[in-house]
């Protein structure tokens, strides 16, 4: 039977499809870090900027343990094709700061604050969500388990920090700004998440020779969440709410955060 959990065993069991996925999470993980590290250089706000900071060593971090799988496996990363890269797709649809304002020496506006942490709430949403999926799929694997717990967890203390940050903002008199932020991330997500879908999907059924039926089942798949965002999870991408675990990456970082060892 077609299910999430065994399209992700046939993944894993395919050094090329292997290789794949985990140079795209590496890819993915590793320009998060880059962007958090950029606007960590560029805000002004002393209570912000260590979070964001811890925000981007996570993300380093993840990007290194996906390396280290394929490491273990004997697997170099290989490139990612552009129309799998999400972070490059996301700029393109105006989500977030562009590269050219983060390579810049200019000190942040709050606006543009506002700006980065919607984004950030948006694909972190889409990030813990799928780490879940991940969890899941993988939870028998003791080569897989241990990494995507940690990397989940971490999720869902950034997915934590960004909900309290907003708020605060809201508070502080920007809630139209906020609202609008979130909602224009929220569409450009939404298409970016189904083109990337399409993009590796297509990839996968090559790599793995899947017959037409599976493709075509697989595709639908990523059709239907589409519409399904479109028509109401966006919703869930633009609410806010006090997260339970305050303070998230206010604290010091575990002490695997730094090597990223499985």
């Amino acid at each position: 039977m077609l299910s999430t959990r065994s399209l992700f065993d046939e993944i894993y069991r395919n050094d090329q499809a292997y290789q794949l996925f985990c140079s795209i999470a590496a890819g993915g993980e590793d320009q998060g870090g880059w962007e958090n590290e950029r606007i960590t250089a560029l805000t002004r706000d002393p209570v912000l900027a260590p979070k964001v900071a811890r925000h981007g060593a996570d993300e380093r971090k993840h990007g290194r343990i996906f390396t280290q799988l394929l490491n273990k496996r004997g697997l170099p990363k290989v490139p990612v094709p552009d129309e799998a890269d999400y972070c490059m797709l996301l700029e393109r649809q105006g989500v977030g700061l562009s590269h050219e304002r983060l390579n810049s020496d200019v000190p942040l506006s709050e606006r543009e604050i506002i700006t980065y942490l919607a984004h950030s709430r948006v694909t972190e949403q889409r990030a813990a969500e799928q780490m879940r999926q991940l969890v899941k799929a993988y939870a028998d694997n003791p080569d897989l388990d241990r990494a995507m717990r940690m990397i989940s967890s971490d999720e869902d203390d950034h997915l934590a920090y960004c909900h309290e940050e907003l708020l605060r903002l809201v508070a502080a008199g920007h809630g139209p700004y906020v609202r609008h932020a979130l909602e224009t991330c929220a569409r450009g997500e939404i298409r970016t998440h189904r083109d990337v879908g399409l993009a590796v999907t297509s990839r996968m059924a090559e790599i793995l020779r899947w017959p037409r039926w599976q493709l075509a089942l697989v595709t639908l798949g990523v059709h239907a969440l589409y519409l399904y965002d479109r028509a109401f999870g966006w919703r869930r991408m633009v609410s806010l709410r006090m997260p339970e675990r305050r303070n998230a990456l206010g604290t010091p970082a575990p002490p695997h955060a730094e090597h990223g060892v499985l």
